[in-house]
């Protein structure tokens, strides 16, 4: 856990190397909020990651959703995925959930064009499902801007995660 003040005073490549990852797959977000510096607190570092993915053009927002993976995949995950889903019990499914998961991810992923996003640390596996279900039936305007909400909600979780307040 570092403290603002450190953050504030890493040089850029130490910056991009400590949080590049915030933003899966995507470090260009880190590199944008980077210019935001000095950050006046833990907020102010969120917002900035939150700034860079909202003046970001479409292509690349959809290229940061799509840097996502399926939730309960076995695919090989990032540290910060793994972790956050099986906080979130994603990593003891049943065959049936597993199932349901697999089918899920397939259905959203051909309706939409990118992966379900969802900010899962605090959720439970039902509340996943539960929300994986309704989600599905959302227009594609509709569910493109919820996955950039729920993107914005994993930045606030891995900064918290590595900033004191």
């Amino acid at each position: 856990m570092r403290t603002l003040a450190q953050v504030n005073a890493m040089p850029p490549d130490a910056f991009m190397s400590a949080f590049g990852d915030v933003a899966e797959h995507s470090p260009w977000v880190a590199k944008a909020a980077l210019r935001a510096r000095p950050f006046t607190d833990r907020e102010a570092m969120i917002g900035a990651f939150e700034l860079a993915l909202q003046n970001a053009t479409h292509g690349e927002q959809l290229a940061l959703i799509r840097a996502h993976p399926d939730l309960a995949t076995r695919a090989r995950l990032t540290a910060d995925s793994s972790r956050e889903q099986a906080g979130a019990g994603l990593d003891t499914l049943t065959p049936e959930e597993f199932h349901r998961f697999t089918t899920l991810n397939e259905a959203y992923k051909s309706r939409f064009g990118f992966p379900f996003i969802f900010a899962v640390k605090g959720a439970g596996k039902h509340q996943i499902l539960e929300s994986f279900a309704e989600r599905v039936n959302n227009s594609p305007d509709d569910e493109f801007a919820m996955a950039l909400r729920q993107i914005a909600r994993i930045f606030r979780f891995r900064i918290e995660d590595r900033i004191s307040a």
